[in-house]
């Protein structure tokens, strides 16, 4: 990908690693991948066979693409033509393992056709889709307003960018230099060449030792800051080839997801995931991560998962194709990686996430939205109904807190309550005084998935709390009574597009839930199904002030993966407090997790091409000390299977609750928006007197939540890889064959 403010030399012959197109896993750095059922080697075809090894051909961004050739036996390289559009670009490319591989810039937005040919052997041919560095490629419209933050994004060396090139908050790539003392802190480092006496050494995971020295590039794509940090191999002299085979790399990617949500929105960020991971670059990883894959700089799965490509893309152009690509994240993190491979799978290649929620739009929004409704019930509309008991009984929390918290939470889903400060305040919504304004909710960020009402020029919302019967299991307990239950579900409310709570229930806009469920904003897991997924979770449950990163979320995930595969066996869960943070580097079990991580995703690309079912081996491929298990404060492993409900060990020390949904009867997976209704039936509850009995008709006069069926229009995701073309417009790209 090229930066109109930069130039990339071409790829030379010492890149040799070589990636399928995305959609299917990559190889071993060098080895060519092993064919696909079906498919026909090219050592047995005569004919040529180019592909885009930096992104899918249809997905090609910034005006250039990293291509390979294969060519079968008895054909040289020096013979084969290389074109675009008819025009020779054999030049841009040379001789590598098996075939060419170079670097082809000059493509416009638009469709290309890449071909080449050569005597004696059949014509190869890609179609090519190139779209704009700045983008978008696949995530629709591009939200305005949106400010650019270059002027306070600091580099890994104290640097400030400075103010951006153009209106797409465009900056010119710089690299610098940082280096691990022998103290345990990096430092900037004006010369590679001439290393301080303090300089640590490491030893990567291929056993290469080098002083521990890091390149650190800067730049934009996508209108998001990017960041790639990879050890500096000292052989490569002051100023290495971004295209030299690295020793010090180990081959293998690691792209960092950074959480957050609130006031995630039309703005670039001032800050990336993080690459300066010593457990990472000291074992040779490669580090990158984009300010617009952090969801507290934008709240959005649609464009994480186009940034993640984006910014793979730009990576691969510049250093060459990795081994893998892993996800590691935690909250807003594990939702950009869970939904990127859900419904853009290619992207990665396997998954270490922390303090995990399946999805942004759903699952946690629903739980907050639940949570304002019940505190303001409990603190306005009735706060003498319950006690603290009753009130956290109906809300499933573990501390009661965790209400008014939760409650706070859902400022997320409110137009006006979350922008962070660089967003204008005259760009802002207001219902009187600027109504066609920037609104701040998850819907809207997201807007071109779930579409425009063209009523109000607000996103649809994918929202509903119709038939939803608030405290069922704890009046099934006796914890509230039946007059309570009754008002409670009578004055509970909904919350209106402005998030104001109102006397009505919510229902949910059926344009956005057809949205939510066949393009994979509501998380199906079936396309989780082939990666590797590690869940780790520093607990929180019982933090006194209460917090959003509640553990029954894994197995909310854990549940539509069985629901969409039959099993969830590639999901491994790890528990422990949170005496070290939520997701600290600093953590041996995450620490181990990394290693882990790695040697498992080596196993199935070593497996993969065997003809076996890809989740069989991907399950078949866990390493054999990578089992469930929680850690005791004091450190001690305890293993065994992690489970919602039951008396266990790790859950005598780590036990999960609920939602106020899950205690109204909803599925632990969370994945419902609409229930189907039925009409309630006298044996479901307590004896009730023909009063309260006529109250509860009233309460619910279209029917109570019928959770033995599927949700309305509750369907799996249709396709993967949907392009939106303009809000609520949508078409699939299957992944490339």
């Amino acid at each position: 990908m090229r930066s109109p403010h930069s130039s990339r030399a071409l790829v030379v012959a010492a890149v040799s690693a070589v990636v399928l197109p995305l959609g299917v896993s990559t190889a071993v750095a060098g080895e060519r991948p092993p064919d696909r059922p079906g498919d026909v080697p090219a050592a047995e075809s005569r004919e040529l066979r180019v592909s885009v090894v930096s992104s899918r051909p249809d997905a090609v961004s910034g005006g250039d693409a990293l291509v390979r050739v294969d060519l079968p036996p008895g054909v040289r390289p020096e013979r084969v033509r290389v074109s675009v559009d008819g025009e020779d670009v054999s030049g841009d490319l040379r001789p590598t393992d098996g075939g060419l591989l170079g670097l082809v810039d000059g493509l416009t937005p638009g469709g290309h056709t890449i071909r080449a040919s050569a005597r004696g052997a059949g014509t190869g041919a890609v179609d090519v889709t190139a779209h704009p560095g700045t983008g978008p490629v696949f995530s629709g419209p591009q939200e305005e307003p949106f400010v650019c933050e270059t002027a306070e994004f600091a580099t890994v060396t104290g640097q400030v960018l400075g103010e951006p090139l153009d209106e797409d908050c465009s900056v010119t790539p710089r690299v610098e230099y940082v280096y691990r003392t022998t103290a345990g802190t990096f430092q900037p480092l004006a010369d590679p060449a001439a290393l301080p006496a303090d300089v640590a050494t490491t030893t990567t995971l291929e056993g290469v030792v080098t002083p521990y020295v890091v390149r650190v590039e800067t730049g934009t794509v996508n209108r998001g800051v990017y960041e790639f940090a990879v050890l500096h191999d000292p052989g490569e002299g002051v100023d290495p080839s971004p295209f030299a085979r690295n020793r010090a790399w180990n081959d293998r990617l690691v792209h960092t997801l950074g959480g957050g949500c609130r006031g995630g929105w039309y703005r670039q960020g001032a800050a990336t995931g993080g690459v300066l991971v010593d457990p990472m670059l000291s074992r040779g990883f490669a580090v990158a991560s984009n300010s617009l894959n952090v969801f507290g700089n934008n709240c959005s799965d649609l464009l994480t998962s186009e940034t993640l490509s984006t910014t793979r893309e730009e990576f691969i152009e510049t250093h060459g194709v990795p081994t893998y690509t892993m996800g590691w994240g935690c909250s807003g993190g594990s939702y950009q990686a869970h939904q990127a491979v859900d419904a853009y799978p290619g992207l990665l290649d396997g998954m270490v996430v922390g303090c995990s929620f399946p999805d942004v739009g759903f699952a946690t929004s629903q739980k907050l939205a639940d949570a304002r409704l019940l505190h303001h019930y409990s603190t306005v509309t009735a706060p003498a109904a319950m006690d603290e008991a009753q009130e956290l009984a109906v809300a499933g929390f573990g501390v009661h807190a965790a209400i008014a918290n939760q409650s706070t939470g859902a400022q997320r889903l409110d137009p006006q309550a979350e922008f962070d400060p660089s967003v204008p305040q005259e760009e802002r919504y207001d219902p009187q005084s600027n109504p066609d304004g920037a609104r701040a909710t998850v819907w809207d960020h997201t807007r071109n998935a779930y579409g425009v009402d063209p009523r109000t020029g607000s996103a649809r919302r994918p929202l509903d709390n119709v038939g939803v019967q608030y405290g069922l299991q704890a009046l099934a307990d006796g914890t509230i009574g039946i007059d309570q239950f009754l008002d409670l579900n009578d004055r509970i409310g909904g919350l209106d597009t402005d998030a104001g709570v109102v006397a009505d229930r919510m229902s949910a806009d059926p344009l956005a839930r057809r949205a939510a469920y066949e393009t994979g904003r509501m998380l199906d897991g079936g396309g989780l199904a082939d990666v590797p997924i590690i869940d780790y979770r520093a607990y929180t449950d019982d933090l006194p002030v209460g917090d959003i990163h509640m553990r029954y979320h894994s197995f909310s995930t854990r549940e539509r993966l069985i629901e969409a595969n039959g099993d969830a066996d590639n999901q491994v869960m790890l528990v422990e407090d949170d005496t070290l943070g939520l997701f600290s580097p600093d953590s041996p079990v995450l620490v181990s997790a990394l290693e882990q991580m790695d040697r498992w995703i080596l196993a199935v690309q070593a497996t993969v091409g065997s003809g076996d079912d890809r989740h069989d081996v991907v399950v078949a491929a866990k390493p054999a000390d990578l089992v469930e298990a929680c850690f005791a404060p004091d450190g001690t492993k305890i293993v065994e299977e992690q489970v919602y409900r039951g008396d266990t060990r790790c859950n005598r020390l780590y036990p999960s609750f609920a939602s106020p949904r899950i205690v109204a009867g909803g599925p632990l997976a969370s994945d419902v928006v609409t229930c189907q209704l039925r009409e309630p039936s006298q044996g479901d509850y307590p004896e009730m007197t023909d009063g309260q009995w006529a109250q509860l008709r009233d309460v619910f006069p279209t029917g109570v939540c019928d959770y033995t069926r599927p949700g309305v229009d509750e369907t799996g995701r249709q396709g993967t890889w949907a392009f939106f073309d303009a809000p609520g417009e949508w078409t699939f790209h299957e992944p490339v064959a």
